[in-house]
């Protein structure tokens, strides 16, 4: 939630302003380019996670379609796998891949990898603390109450650590889709090399979004310093 009214301080968010939108042009020209790429093998990404996971001893995990551009995840509360309709029903390397990391999240779910059971609990924090704490800070701007701009600032602390602790989370996903793709002989080299290219275009987005996390608390610390000045 932006302030209503222009501030310098928005100048400290251009960078991760700019970085997102890169990223989002990245991830969507890569995955365009390697949805376009057939996978050797013919499987669609639905069938390549339900073989991994039932590779992996997993085959209790669902996987269901979802409706949005590229809105595949992994819920761990239900240990279902859905995936998006260009993911689902596409046979494809660019499919193959994001299946494959989503995948990865259900192996980490079972392995009870540490960063994703952190960043579960701080989801919460993250949906509904965000909102409440950019309110917070603007009525404590406002109305010149600190303890408010204080409070705000305190929950929007929640929300950076949930935009870094994703970051070896996602990260780790890909590496584990990358490998086990391979290593299950699902994808041929050269496939591999687009595998890890749609992968690393998708974890800029991670990146850009911890970016504009962090440089965001940035700024409210700034104008909380200057609040103390007036």
């Amino acid at each position: 939630m932006p302030f209503v009214y222009y501030d310098p301080t928005y100048i400290l968010v251009l960078p991760a302003i700019a970085l997102a939108l890169y990223a989002q042009y990245k991830v969507s020209s890569t995955f365009n380019r390697y949805a376009q790429v057939p996978l050797q093998r013919g499987l669609t990404g639905a069938e390549v996670a339900a073989e991994l996971l039932r590779r992996r001893g997993l085959g209790h995990v669902r996987i269901e379609p979802v409706h949005g551009l590229l809105a595949d995840h992994y819920d761990p509360r239900t240990k279902t796998l859905r995936l998006s309709p260009a993911v689902y029903g596409s046979a494809s390397v660019a499919a193959a891949g994001v299946a494959a990391h989503e995948a990865g999240h259900a192996f980490q779910d079972r392995e009870r990898y540490a960063p994703l059971a952190l960043r579960s609990a701080i989801v919460p924090v993250a949906q509904i603390g965000t909102p409440a704490a950019w309110i917070l800070f603007l009525l404590g701007l406002v109305l010149g109450a600190p303890r408010l701009v204080d409070l705000g600032i305190l929950i929007f602390l929640g929300y950076v650590l949930f935009a870094l602790v994703t970051l070896p989370v996602e990260f780790n996903a890909s590496s584990r889709a990358v490998a086990v793709l391979q290593g299950e002989g699902l994808v041929l080299p050269q496939e591999a090399d687009g595998v890890r290219a749609v992968l690393n275009a998708a974890a800029l987005t991670y990146v850009a979004a911890a970016a504009m996390a962090v440089l965001q608390l940035v700024r409210l610390l700034v104008l909380r310093s200057a609040m103390r000045e007036e």
